[in-house]
């Protein structure tokens, strides 16, 4: 017998547009159209039942209660309104949170999701510059928010420049490199091959925002349209957030599914869910290739979910730069060519900042739904490796009702794990553990950051604007070689021989 209060996603819509920045609808209007279209999908009217309205925190527009504003535009009037904090695990978080409360009969329809109107955004500001008179909604701030706001770099890490995703996966990817023993060709081949599947995925995906099924040659060949943004990193191995997209999912009780009349094919169960975060800053990791959190939060979920890994038939495994999906698939145990996506991950989908993972579920609903008896697992990650949420589904009712695992139990064993001490400023000699060296449009190198260990095993950061470094960064795998930090009293430096 299915648990009436299961939660269950009934309606799914994705949107996007693609339009001179003149004609651009705003993301709140993207993603009232994405909830129109998950209504649709449902078969069956529900908006007007929505008692919650979720909506991931916008980047593009300021809304300062984008559910309220796009209730308005739906013409709904829900209890209350909900939103997050930035980072992408946000829409699996509130997804867990609602089905939550749905499962404790606190609500029981709730519309969750986002848009973003990057695209319109940053073409409004070239020339010929374009007004966007967009407006907010004019709402008082919403008192619900989810997630937490902690900065995602330290005062030392902020200090050497590790301050911006671009910047920071690449010292996960080199660091995977060294210790997979690859060279720098033999690691950027691994790497397109593990990207070319996700494109071929996309490519196959009719909301993706790129449909181009990309060879591993096209994707790790530098040339003027796959520019390097940030070694070892060209554009196409890097998430795309210049894209105007929006998803929604509307979510009920099983029962209140039942009454309004949606048919049993278009349901999908949240069966399970885990959420935690790594040691906060990466500096502080013991290891920059493995991630404690996704593996407790994925076994977690899995456990709740009375499931292993053998079991999970369709993985989003969330996909912002290729460091990511390698260590989610190792601490997860995914290593028989299971397909690692769904959707095609955020460089070709799509990466509308914090919204991905909405999309993400919205692509396994519909997955599930043509394979009933198959489980499907999504991981959403926020921040550099930081923040983490994984949700299980499956068209088939879980038999004994949702579990959320408890955010403590999960968090307490990551909380456990081994740390490092940061070095601070170091005159000595260090051995190179990482590497990311930002590169100029004119493929000048701008600036490297080094992460290293120190003798006694602490880890010390330096970063330089010196393009020679940076060249020779980029022609040699540097990491496991002794070089010498210096510094000037605020920063460190590095010196190579």
């Amino acid at each position: 017998m299915v648990d009436p209060r299961s939660p269950v996603v009934v309606g799914v819509g994705q949107t996007s547009q693609r339009t001179a920045a003149e004609d651009a609808a705003p993301p709140i209007e993207l993603f009232a159209d994405a909830a129109r279209a998950a209504e649709a999908d449902a078969g069956v009217a529900l908006l007007a039942k929505v008692d919650i309205v979720g909506v991931v925190q916008i980047v593009s527009w300021p809304y300062p209660d984008p559910g309220a504003y796009v209730s308005r535009l739906l013409g709904i009037e829900p209890r209350t309104t909900m939103t997050t904090t930035v980072g992408g695990n946000s829409p699996q978080l509130m997804v867990d949170e609602l089905g939550t409360r749905i499962q404790a009969r606190e609500c029981d329809v709730v519309l969750i999701g986002g848009a973003e109107s990057m695209y319109a955004r940053w073409r409004a500001r070239r020339e010929p510059k374009v007004h966007l008179d967009w407006d907010n909604g004019g709402d008082e701030t919403c008192a619900w928010v989810i997630g937490d706001d902690r900065p995602g770099s330290s005062a030392y890490e902020m200090a050497h420049g590790a301050v911006a995703p671009t910047l920071v996966y690449p010292l996960f990817e080199t660091a995977l490199r060294a210790e997979a023993g690859r060279s720098i060709d033999e690691h950027q081949r691994h790497v397109s091959e593990l990207w070319s599947g996700f494109a071929a995925v996309a490519a196959d995906n009719p909301h993706a925002w790129s449909r181009t099924a990309y060879t591993p040659e096209q994707i790790r060949t530098v040339t003027p349209d796959n520019r390097m943004v940030c070694f070892p990193y060209p554009k196409l191995m890097c998430s795309n957030i210049d894209v105007d997209q929006g998803a929604a999912l509307i979510m009920c009780s099983y029962e209140a599914a039942q009454a309004a009349g949606v048919a049993d094919d278009r349901m999908v169960f949240l069966h399970a869910s885990a959420q935690a975060n790594d040691h906060w800053f990466p500096s502080e990791r013991a290891s920059l290739t493995r991630s404690p959190g996704i593996e407790a939060v994925a076994r977690d979920a899995l456990t709740a979910a009375g499931i292993s890994v053998d079991d999970v038939a369709y993985f989003d495994l969330y996909s912002c730069f290729p460091a990511a999906v390698q260590i989610a698939q190792r601490e997860i145990g995914i290593n028989d060519g299971r397909a690692l996506t769904v959707g095609g991950g955020l460089g070709f989908a799509g990466g509308p900042v914090n919204n991905y993972p909405t999309h993400a579920i919205a692509q396994m609903v519909e997955v599930l739904r043509t394979q009933p008896e198959s489980i499907g697992l999504t991981t959403a990650l926020g921040w550099y490796v930081t923040k983490h949420a994984a949700g299980v589904w499956s068209a088939q009712p879980p038999t004994d009702g949702f579990r959320r695992v408890p955010h403590a139990e999960t968090q307490a064993r990551v909380d456990a794990q081994p740390k490092r001490d940061t070095a601070g400023l170091v005159a000595g000699e260090v051995e190179i553990e990482a590497t990311s060296v930002v590169v100029e449009r004119d493929g000048t190198p701008a600036m490297s950051i080094v992460t290293a260990l120190t003798p006694d095993g602490q880890r010390a950061l330096a970063s330089t604007r010196e393009p020679d470094i940076g060249t020779a960064l980029t022609e040699e795998a540097w990491e496991g070689r002794t070089v010498k930090f210096t510094n000037d009293g605020s920063t460190n430096t590095i010196a190579l021989s």
